[in-house]
């Protein structure tokens, strides 16, 4: 059944009913699929019509060529979740979402090619965009609005005008995806500062602007440059991220309602970023750069209306009571999600990461050390290792751009640690030894650079290394797998000496629920349930604890990996029906 969408001036019309467009960003690619509906459900009974959702190119293709869209990638099954829910759909599929995910979205393997230059008319660019929209816009077409589907609206770039001002880029984009024939309300959206406007607008596309107060002040300046056009914040900043190591974000519910009551009452177009926030699964948090490197968290609560485990907040209730005011609340049915302690998950079984190496990584040599995207390993640890002369080793050891996190160890021996964010050495004595020693040097990922003008942010060490005056040549490097967990050999026993290890325990399910794991007493790391990666902990926090959603836990036994880089005070963790709250937080 093809459907009719309009707009007129400041309106907008759908199958010739003028629509007010509520929604609410959920990313499927931060929600087990099992979820989506329960998530969609309670946005509808909240009261809005309207899902939106980015699209992630580097999850889609991982690989060059390599294409994905199944499991938590079948966008596809997203969208007729929400459909069958009678809910719309916003897309936005730009190259670049930004997201506080890795990289923006944009693949790790586009920094393999030295003349590529993303989020401008560049030709190699475009290129790579083709071959990817050649796979994503007939997927997209099927469920426009006017196709029968839910999709109302497709985002053309994504807060461009805060990056570049290229304008034949945008509009060449445009292009480019009006020649799969997609027929759909297209827009940008941008801050709403001069330059950003300047920058991010282009012919034929609507403009909506992105802020999270003062809709009044913002539209006016929008109106400015785009006076017959409806009034549509796309992006209403509800909370805000957290980077590692800082306060985490808080915002009263009431400011948070206030501004959306007020664009509800006036008629105007509004998409709550985020109605609900999820999880950072595996290594796909993003960061940024300001004064400093700052890479996110694992949790992607955002403070938004639903909790990353899918709670319902104040603001949630307050934003209900309100909309229930104009409209009928749609009640659909929702099943408890419960939560569930499962006590202390014991570590009886440890392997070093020293001992393991042949049996997690593939091995490369080269003179020089090669970062992480010339080995082509997108995500999580490189370990480089070299031989120092015995004359060199009273030297200290010095780095050339670091990125992001280097422990540094000398026959198997911690020395120290190399920081990207600014808290640890810049350089490190390597001990003077007597003998010849093995230098082992684990790089970390911590996050690509996911916002602003460093995009291109390759991982690992930059040549040169410096020992004292002299460069040091000669490496050998182990990308580390985590898919080949199941290959370690573990022992009994699990030893804290400050060198990288996994620990293995069980946990044991007599019924499946929502859970939290407390990474108390534990340094730094990641943690795997049955070879699922649920991301990183960091005892410098803001957050202290691992969401696990009850998909992901199976009946009887559960293995449990957790790969800690540094030190353990506990040879456990514990699963627990709450979160891990910082005493500043209590």
């Amino acid at each position: 059944m093809r459907k009719n969408l309009e707009v007129k001036g400041k309106e907008i019309y759908l199958n010739g009913e003028k629509t007010q467009i509520l929604s609410g960003a959920i990313h499927y690619f931060r929600v087990v699929p099992e979820y989506w509906e329960d998530r969609l459900k309670k946005l509808k009974n909240c009261g809005l019509n309207t899902v939106e959702t980015y699209v992630p190119w580097n999850l889609h293709e991982p690989e060059e060529g390599k294409f994905c869209f199944d499991g938590i990638c079948d966008m596809e099954r997203f969208f007729q979740t929400a459909d069958a829910l009678g809910l719309y759909v916003i897309v936005r599929p730009s190259p670049y979402i930004c997201a506080e995910w890795e990289g923006g979205g944009l693949p790790y393997w586009l920094l393999c090619y030295r003349d590529l230059k993303p989020r401008c008319s560049n030709e190699l660019y475009f290129e790579k965009i083709k071959s990817y929209y050649n796979e994503l816009m007939p997927r997209i077409k099927k469920h426009l609005f006017k196709n029968g589907g839910p999709i109302i609206a497709v985002q053309v770039e994504n807060e461009y005008g805060s990056f570049g001002n290229d304008k034949e880029y945008i509009s060449r984009l445009y292009r480019l995806m009006l020649s799969y024939e997609l027929d759909t309300f297209f827009f940008t959206a941008d801050g709403t500062e001069k330059y950003m406007l300047n920058g991010g607008l282009t012919d034929g596309v609507f403009a909506t602007a992105n802020f999270g107060s003062d809709p009044e002040g913002n539209f006016e300046a929008l109106d400015a440059r785009r006076p017959n056009q409806p009034h549509f914040c796309m992006e209403y900043w509800c909370g805000w991220f957290d980077h590692w190591g800082e306060k985490p974000h808080k915002r009263d519910a009431e400011d948070i309602v206030a501004p959306l009551k007020r664009m509800q009452e006036r008629g105007e177009h509004f998409n709550i970023y985020m109605f609900h926030g999820g999880t950072n699964f595996g290594f796909m948090n993003g960061a940024n750069y300001a004064d400093t490197y700052q890479p996110m968290v694992t949790s992607y609560d955002y403070g938004a209306f639903l909790t990353e485990n899918g709670e319902y907040t104040e603001q949630y209730r307050l934003l209900k009571n309100e909309l229930s005011r104009y409209r009928e609340d749609p009640d659909l049915p929702c099943k408890p999600i419960p939560l569930r302690s499962y006590g202390e998950i014991r570590l009886t079984e440890s392997a070093r990461l020293f001992d393991n190496l042949e049996r997690i990584s593939a091995l490369t040599e080269d003179t020089v050390p090669r970062s992480f995207e010339e080995l082509r390993h997108p995500y999580g640890f490189v370990l480089y290792r070299t031989k120092v002369a015995a004359d060199t080793t009273a030297e200290r050891l010095k780095l050339n751009k670091v990125r992001d996190r280097v422990w540094v160890y000398a026959d198997g021996k911690p020395l120290g640690i190399i920081d990207r964010m600014g808290i640890s050495n810049d350089e490190i004595w390597l001990g003077g030894n007597e003998n010849e020693v093995t230098l082992d040097l684990l790089v970390e990922n911590l996050g690509r650079i996911n916002y602003g003008p460093k995009l291109l942010d390759k991982k690992g060490i930059d040549f040169p290394v410096m020992i004292g005056q002299q460069q040091q040549f000669g490496y050998k490097m182990y990308p580390i797998d985590f898919e080949r967990i199941s290959e370690l050999e573990f022992k009994e026993g699990a030893v804290s000496d400050g060198t990288p290890v996994f620990l293995r325990g069980e946990l044991y399910a007599d019924e499946c629920a929502d859970t939290f794991l407390d990474m108390s007493g534990f340094t730094k790391g990641c943690v795997f349930i049955n070879g699922f990666n649920l991301g990183r902990y960091w005892n410098i926090g803001p957050t202290l604890d691992l969401y696990i959603p009850a998909p992901l836990i199976k009946k009887g036994k559960n293995e449990i990996v957790v790969f800690e880089t540094e030190r353990f005070e506990r040879d456990y963790i514990t699963a627990n029906d709450y979160r891990v709250k910082r005493e500043e937080d209590k």
